[in-house]
C-alpha cells in the first residue's frame, strides 16, 4: 500500500500540475501539484521504513520513469520533462540519504529530510524548467518567488506530517505502556 501511495502521489502531482493553473499567493507562484509533491517525500519515507534503503532506490527509479512518462503524455515540453526528472532524482536521493543518516525520531527525520528534498526539488525544477534557462515561462525576477512559494507549501506539508507521525507514535507508546 505504501508503494502504491508513493507512485500514485507522483502521478497525481503531474496530472494536477498540468490540469490547473498555478496559485498566485501574493508574490509567490505555486503549481497545484506542489501540494502532492510534499506528500511524495513522506510516502517515500514510509516505503523506506518498510522496505529499506536499497529497495527504496528501486521504487524511486520506477517513480522517476512513471513521472517522466506521465509528464510527456500530458504534453509537457522536453525541457519540462527533463527538469522534472533531474529535480526528482536529486531531491528523492537527498531525502533518502538524509532520512537514512539522521539518528532522530521518525517525525523529525521526515521533517528535516523533506525540507531539504523540497528545497532542492523546487530550486532545480524552477531554474532548469521554468526560468529563461529552460522553457522561459518565468522571468528571472519571478524565479525566487516561484522557488520560495513551493518551498513554503512543501515545508508546511512536511510539518503537518511530522506532527501527525509524532502524535501517532506518542499514542502508540501510551497504548503499549497502559
Amino acid at each position: 500500500m505504501r508503494i502504491l501511495l508513493y507512485l500514485i502521489s507522483i502521478i497525481a502531482a503531474n496530472v494536477v500540475t498540468a490540469a490547473f493553473a498555478p496559485l498566485q499567493l501574493g508574490v509567490f507562484i505555486v503549481p497545484m501539484g506542489t501540494l502532492l509533491i510534499g506528500a511524495t517525500f513522506i510516502f517515500r519515507d514510509l516505503v523506506q521504513n518498510k522496505y529499506g534503503r536499497k529497495k527504496t532506490y528501486m521504487f524511486i527509479g520506477t517513480a522517476l520513469l512513471l513521472s517522466a512518462l506521465v509528464s510527456a503524455l500530458l504534453g509537457d515540453t522536453l525541457i519540462i520533462v527533463l527538469a522534472s526528472a533531474i529535480s526528482f532524482a536529486i531531491a528523492e536521493t537527498t531525502d533518502t540519504e538524509i532520512y537514512t543518516r539522521l539518528n532522530l525520531p521518525m517525525s523529525l527525520r521526515v521533517l528535516y529530510s523533506g525540507i531539504v528534498g523540497g528545497l532542492l526539488d523546487s530550486a532545480i525544477f524552477v531554474v532548469i524548467g521554468l526560468s529563461p534557462l529552460g522553457a522561459n515561462f518565468l522571468p528571472w525576477e519571478a524565479v525566487p518567488a516561484a522557488i520560495l512559494g513551493q518551498v513554503i507549501v512543501k515545508t508546511i506539508i512536511q510539518g503537518i506530517a511530522a506532527l501527525i507521525i509524532h502524535q501517532t507514535n506518542h499514542m502508540a507508546k501510551n497504548t503499549v505502556s497502559n
